[in-house]
């Protein structure tokens, strides 16, 4: 069975496409069944493995969930996080939280990055120059 069912996966990815046309910052979801040691130190993992460090403006918003472990985290890059503070991303935690608790995984992930995306906007507004720099697709791990 797929950790996402292809038609969630299609919302997600038109969610992050929504969110980024707003700002020039990057936005991907990361997901895998199982987190394997820290859930923040696996989403570290990803973001430098998905060179979400090596954005332009240093603006990446990387959202990683673990379904069968019931663990997520979000990590923005230096850029976003100087501006947003810690406080920003567990407000943006606890709305997802509530959706995942609920059992509407993919409404979750959508407002995280509906969230991450009105942030974004609010500091890296788009450009003239602006290129999307990293996939909108959602990475899977041990899938």
């Amino acid at each position: 069975m797929p950790l996402l069912e292809e038609d969630n996966r299609k919302l997600i990815k038109e969610a992050i496409k929504r969110a980024e046309s707003i700002t020039s910052g990057e936005i991907r979801v990361c997901a895998e069944k199982y987190c394997a040691g820290e859930v923040l130190d696996r989403a570290a993992y990803y973001f430098k493995h998905l060179e979400m460090h090596k954005t332009s403006q240093r603006n990446g918003v990387l959202i990683y969930i673990a379904t069968e472990d019931h663990k997520f985290a979000i990590i923005g890059d230096a850029g976003i996080n100087a501006r947003v503070g810690d406080g920003f991303w567990h407000e943006t935690k606890n709305i997802m939280l509530q959706h995942f608790k609920s059992g509407h995984l993919t409404q979750g992930l959508i407002e995280g990055i509906n969230k991450a995306g009105e942030a974004l906007a609010k500091f890296f507004p788009p450009t003239d120059k602006d290129n999307n720099e990293l996939s909108d697709d959602i990475y899977f791990g041990n899938e």
